[in-house]
């Protein structure tokens, strides 16, 4: 019986994807966990693993479509086998209550009877993704606009209204978005009467300026995504941050002692270190490792580490080492190099991103001294990791000597817990890492 493969869940606050492109064919014969799409999130490059076997027997959606998460993207079964899951998959009616929009395109091993849209042959113009939602008058701000025009406009910070349309009736649709710029300004504004553009939440900004001077860059979807989703961390969730001072000499020693005899593919590194002992840390303090939903809380059972990793491209995403309390250091650290990696290649998978329940930020390796971190909601705390230094300490016996020491900060939701807890949180973070036998 042929099963139906769906688009997989992209991380927490991820509800859809554009395919970039297929990388099986109908017809091939698969096995679970082969990649069958790249899918480019507001995050990073994607790639999707089937999680049945068989024959690909149809694959939904051209490159370019938005695929949500949970809709079925293709269907795999036995050669030969007819694709009537496909075929006969309800379409996904949009958030405003408007008429469902098209299906995708499908490519089958089984013949159609009756194409779902006429040949090029026929003259069909075919309908943008996203852009038939319904001719009815009740357009968001009154703006009569595609959903697509609309995603794109909030990415781009285009304020709709300065937007001509030339879809039917007027209606502003994805191509209106693409080619608007700005116009240029006819005077300065004054310090008096500022031009103002409407543009993120309620936050506004003076005109664009222009001249040889600067240079306009449009702000990339990951871009947006992390001024949005901070912008909302800081402004929804009260922050209190704890610090503490951590000696980390019999940590580097032991770092050292645990790599002498393995090749660089499989050294430990001190973010390993760093990760397994937040880890541990969580096991003593659950409340820490608790999400805020208003008036639930979810305490999570297992420990998922969120590590945030620095893209090439500019950016920063979050790879999850999943139960890092429970398994050895050896394989945490096989699986930290793995997944970033792939983050820093753009060939993530669903799973590297899903499932964190607390957050790690090390910027040790950029000579930070301290700093920092904005909580990742629903997320209770954040710990955000300075660099090792050599500096001057007093001894136990009262003499001046050198010592390596590293600062560390908490930031947690006040929400669920509070400061006496951080500080404790931190002393048994400290007592860990400065015992780094502990670790294993």
């Amino acid at each position: 019986m042929a099963q139906e493969i769906k688009m997989p869940n992209l991380g927490s606050d991820m509800t859809e994807g554009v395919l970039l492109n297929w990388t099986k064919n109908v017809g091939d014969q698969i096995n679970i966990g082969d990649v069958i799409a790249e899918i480019e999130t507001d995050k990073a490059t994607v790639e999707v693993p089937a999680e049945v076997g068989g024959v690909v027997l149809s694959l939904l959606g051209e490159p370019g479509a938005t695929l949500k998460v949970g809709s079925v993207i293709g269907t795999v079964g036995a050669a030969g086998e007819q694709a009537q899951a496909a075929a006969q998959a309800p379409a996904q009616a949009p958030a405003n209550g408007g008429a469902a929009p098209p299906q995708a395109p499908s490519q089958s091993a089984a013949p159609q009877t009756q194409p779902a849209a006429p040949p090029p042959s026929q003259g069909a113009k075919p309908v943008e993704r996203g852009e038939n939602d319904g001719d009815g008058e009740n357009y968001p701000d009154g703006i009569k606009a595609s959903p697509v025009a609309r995603a794109i406009a909030r990415e781009r910070n285009i304020d709709l209204r300065q937007v001509r349309g030339t879809g039917p009736g007027g209606r502003i649709v994805k191509v209106d978005v693409e080619s608007w710029t700005a116009p240029v300004a006819t005077q300065q504004p004054t310090a008096l009467s500022p031009a103002i553009t409407p543009t993120l939440g309620a936050q506004q900004f003076p005109e664009l300026p222009s001249g040889p001077d600067v240079e306009i860059i449009d702000t990339t979807k990951l871009r947006s995504r992390i001024a949005r989703r901070m912008i909302e961390a800081k402004q929804q969730t009260p922050h209190f941050y704890v610090t503490n001072e951590i000696d980390v000499e019999a940590l580097l020693d032991f770092r050292k002692q645990i790599n002498a005899g393995l090749d660089d593919a499989h050294k430990i590194s001190v973010n390993d270190l760093i990760v397994k002992a937040t880890a541990l840390t969580l096991r003593e303090f659950p409340n820490l490792n608790t999400h805020y939903y208003g008036d639930k809380l979810v305490r999570h059972k297992r420990i998922h580490i969120g590590i945030a990793v620095a893209l090439p491209t500019g950016g920063l995403v979050n790879v999850v080492a999943k139960d890092a309390d429970r398994i050895s250091l050896s394989a945490l650290s096989q699986l930290n190099k793995d997944m970033i990696g792939r983050a820093r290649e753009g060939k993530m998978k669903p799973d590297d991103m899903q499932g964190s329940t607390f957050t790690v930020s090390n910027l040790g390796a950029y000579e930070v001294e301290h700093f920092i971190a904005i909580i990742n909601p629903p997320e209770a705390g954040i710990l955000a990791i300075g660099s090792a230094s050599k500096t001057p300490v007093v001894k136990a016996d009262g003499t001046l000597g050198i010592g390596n020491r590293m600062r560390v900060t908490i930031s947690v939701d006040h929400r669920v817990s509070d400061g006496a807890e951080g500080a404790q949180f931190l002393q048994a973070f400290k007592k860990i890492l400065e015992a780094p036998m502990r670790l294993i």
